[in-house]
């Protein structure tokens, strides 16, 4: 007896494991207020500095905090509801991916920008 092949099956597995292979979920507290800014192709944006918190004790049994910033990018409607409600100090979710990208600067220099984009934000506390 030969078991069946469900290519449906495998051909949903592949799809599933595309959408989580870059994958981002970040839980901070915003840094500053959100702008909305405008790509020269009138698509518009804006960037979430977003504070993440890690606690670790010494030997001692002391507890310290390290903070980690990332920079976080919401595009159109996206961009225009952060903008509206998110404030600065509030605690949100972000649901994204990573990015990576280069560009010169003023003098010429090679810049690397690592940034998550955003695909969803969820509301925390105010």
């Amino acid at each position: 007896m030969s078991i069946p092949k469900n290519d449906n099956l495998l051909t949903n597995k592949k799809s599933h494991m595309n959408k989580i292979r870059n994958k981002v979920q970040l839980i901070g507290n915003v840094g500053a207020k959100p702008n909305i800014e405008q790509t020269k192709n009138g698509h518009v944006y804006t960037k979430i500095s977003l504070a993440t918190n890690e606690f670790k004790y010494d030997a001692d049994g002391v507890k310290s905090q390290h903070t980690l910033w990332h920079q976080v990018i919401a595009w159109n409607k996206l961009a225009k509801t952060v903008n509206q409600y998110v404030q600065k100090g509030q605690e949100i979710c972000i649901n994204g991916k990573l990015n990576h990208r280069t560009f010169e600067d003023l003098d010429g220099k090679k810049q690397y920008v690592t940034e998550v984009i955003a695909d969803e934000v969820l509301f925390l506390k105010k």
